[in-house]
């Protein structure tokens, strides 16, 4: 693995290196992170003639299965998520949206279907592999490193994804202040309040440069204010062109924010189309929203 000075010697091994454990059986996926500027991936836009002209979509998620045993949990799931748009993915508990977010992000091998980034096939890349080619992901529990301060752990992903020295520096104070949190620069990260803390996780995720974002339960748990500045992060993340993902079962929020819906029952997608439209469409109403509207 190649070596980055300063903040990174802190990181624990397991961000220091790949969790091989998820690439079992896939011996082909065992690279090397020092390996990953060379890494090959297939852009098949051009090969496909089934496929729409006209500009890429950020994310695409083609016909995806997935099984537990004899269980299905997906059933030829299909979704898009574009440039600078926020897409929220519904669905009761249990109908398949943390199984889809897990193959998008490569924690789960799909039985079959395709994931493809800016045009490229993802599909057989390991989770890491996809961070670093510009797939984000900010999980609903806490994910900044409690030991580090703010600055510490806004560096530490800037080590990875940046390797001039200046340019790091450049990229740090604009991430910081960006995110409103130039004044914690110093705090630890245990110290944080719960607007604070996700403000640093997004300024760390911005730091690797994603094109899209994936958000889990972002509004999970929280009080008002904090819901409010999580939203105001969704906006600046879609203001720099970054196509976003989210899953909430927190219905209200997710429809200040979004452009575009899919409702998911049963590993099924049920419904895409606008916040408007899904309130409206009748088998949105007796499989997921019910007594909500």
């Amino acid at each position: 693995m190649r070596e980055f000075p300063g903040v990174s010697r802190y990181l624990p091994d397991a961000i220091a290196e790949p969790d091989r454990s998820l690439m079992r059986g896939q011996p082909e996926l065992v690279a090397p992170l020092k390996q990953l500027d060379g890494a090959k991936v297939i852009n098949t836009r051009a090969q496909d003639p089934m496929r729409q002209e006209g500009p890429f979509a950020s994310l695409e998620v083609i016909d995806i299965h997935k099984s537990f045993g004899e269980r299905p949990v997906l059933n030829g799931l299909s979704l898009t998520v574009r440039q600078g748009e926020v897409v929220g993915l519904f669905g009761r508990d249990g109908a398949g949206k943390s199984v889809s977010f897990y193959c998008i992000l490569g924690m789960l091998k799909p039985d079959a279907g395709r994931i493809m980034l800016r045009g490229d096939d993802i599909s057989r890349l390991p989770f890491y592999r996809r961070a670093i080619l510009g797939l984000g992901y900010l999980p609903e529990q806490p994910s900044v490193f409690r030991g580090l301060t703010v600055e510490q752990n806004v560096q530490a992903m800037l080590e990875i994804s940046e390797t001039d020295r200046q340019r790091r520096h450049e990229r740090l104070e604009t991430l910081l202040t960006d995110l409103n949190i130039a004044h914690l620069r110093n705090t630890r990260a245990t110290s944080l309040s719960g607007g604070e803390r996700r403000r640093c996780e997004v300024a760390r995720a911005l730091a690797l440069d994603p094109s899209v974002m994936l958000l889990d339960e972002p509004f999970a748990g929280i009080d008002p204010l904090t819901i409010a500045s999580i939203k105001e992060l969704i906006l600046k993340m879609k203001r720099r062109n970054i196509g976003i993902l989210i899953t909430d079962q927190n219905v209200p929020e997710m429809l200040d924010v979004i452009d575009r819906a899919y409702v998911i029952d049963r590993g099924r997608m049920v419904f895409e189309g606008s916040s408007d439209e899904m309130l409206h469409n009748p088998t949105v109403l007796r499989t997921y929203l019910g007594s909500r509207r």
